[in-house]
């Protein structure tokens, strides 16, 4: 605020330089580095005893969860090699951390780490020293690696989703060195790409030689993933066709009035929560044929002759321009395992205003949703002495901003039947938040 201008490059905005020095100083002050954001806004979880907020860069920022002060800003690569790393790492029961992150590979060529962060050991070492990387997963594309924004994770296996929505690295580097850029000027799309699904196994950080095929979707959210006799089920909520997205979520857009939101949003990828199913072991012998023996999915994975395996989905969900969006399950007791509920945000038109539950083997659903009210990720608390994978309660941020003193509130809801159980309101305005955690007290 005090510079009056945008200092620091975010995902849309591009940083103005300076406007005191003159056309000599900006100019060279542009081949001093990109300052990348430190607006750690996007998730928040722990790392032995410590808790931290990150984005989708390097840079993590260490908080104090009682108070929400910010300790440290962390810097990843100085612990692991990656230039960047998700929002959406996987925590397991016993502390440990994976997560992604694009790379220079071999042959400087881009590439995706597997990182891992053990949890907190007799020593009382920081985490972060102990950080290692599991395995590494080729780039389809050189100097093009594909936006990552999560991916999936069992007890044995680690699946990668690449898709089409790719950042020209050559593009991000010179723009934004030269005229100016920000990061949604580097992304683009390849059409003939598809998807392609990658498979490692998690103890031995071995790649599986198992070229899987589909046809084009974007990703921001996996569900879960967990495995079933010699297959990996993967349930994703997708976003049809090879065209970005966020293209279509700036605000001039969303700040239209609804009929042109509308408009824009029909012309946009169209979500559906969809299921894949990855064979595990192949046979050359059964070319042609459809490789999923699973009776509980439509979903199919055909073995064709260049050896690739072409999948086509089972969909669990979709309406007209209406996304189950922002996942989220029971994770401690059924991440990484066969389950039977997700929780997400219902977008109408890109607009947050339902929260859903959706039951992945019926395709039922349960709706909350009230007039003027605009809900964030659903996040499940299991009860203490939970019985059932649905026994708990939901809680979300509502904003409320119609009439009235009472602008926004914590919404608490029955996990069964998506009933409201209470609201905690409050007299000022909350941010519409993206993800976050439950943490005890």
């Amino acid at each position: 605020m005090t510079e009056k201008r945008i200092v620091i490059t975010e995902f849309g905005t591009y940083a103005y330089p300076d406007p005191c020095k003159n056309i000599f100083s900006r100019f060279f002050s542009y081949f001093k580095g990109v300052e990348v954001t430190d607006n750690a806004l996007v998730n928040v979880y722990p790392v032995g005893e410590d808790y931290y907020a990150c984005t989708e860069t390097n840079f993590i920022t260490r908080i104090n969860p009682d108070t929400l002060e910010t300790i440290k800003q962390v810097d990843l690569c100085k612990y692991v090699s990656v230039n960047g790393a998700t929002a959406h790492p996987h925590i397991e029961n016993d502390g440990t951390v994976y997560n992604i992150g694009n790379c220079f590979g071999k042959n400087f060529a881009l590439a995706y780490n597997i990182i891992r962060i053990p949890p907190l050991q007799a020593d009382k070492e920081d985490p972060m020293n102990k950080s290692e990387v599991v395995v590494q997963f080729p780039c389809s594309d050189r100097f093009k690696p594909s936006y990552v924004h999560s991916f999936g994770l069992t007890s044995n296996y680690i699946v990668f989703v690449e898709t089409p929505v790719k950042i020209n690295l050559l593009k991000f580097l010179s723009s934004w060195s030269l005229w100016g850029a920000n990061y949604m000027d580097c992304f683009e799309s390849n059409e003939t790409m598809g998807v392609w699904l990658h498979v490692a196994e998690k103890k031995k950080g071995r790649l599986l030689n198992i070229k899987y095929r589909t046809s084009a979707f974007n990703l921001f959210h996996h569900i879960n993933t967990y495995e079933d006799n010699g297959f990996l089920i993967v349930d994703l909520c997708t976003w049809k066709g090879f065209e970005f997205v966020y293209n279509y979520l700036y605000l001039a857009n969303l700040r239209a009035n609804w009929d042109e939101v509308k408009r824009q949003a029909e012309k946009a990828p169209q979500p559906e929560a969809r299921r894949y199913v990855l064979p595990l072991n192949i046979d050359k012998a059964d070319t042609g044929k459809n490789l999923v023996t699973l009776p509980y999915t439509t979903a199919t994975a055909t073995l064709r002759s260049d050896e690739t395996i072409w999948l086509e989905p089972e969909v669990i969900f979709s309406g007209p321009r209406h996304a189950f969006e922002f996942p989220q399950i029971n994770y401690k007791k059924y991440g990484g395992k066969p389950y039977t509920y997700t929780y997400g945000l219902g977008l109408n038109h890109f607009v947050p205003d339902r929260l859903c539950k959706l039951n992945v083997k019926t395709k039922e659903t349960w709706v909350w949703q009230e007039a003027d009210s605009y809900p964030s990720e659903p996040i499940f608390v299991s009860h203490p002495d939970a019985l059932e994978e649905d026994d708990g309660v939901v809680l979300s941020i509502v904003i409320s901003p119609g009439a009235g003193p009472k602008p926004a509130y914590l919404l608490i809801l029955n996990a069964k039947d998506m009933s409201e159980v209470a609201r905690a309101e409050v007299e000022v305005n909350i941010p519409v938040t993206f993800h976050g955690l439950f943490k005890r007290a």
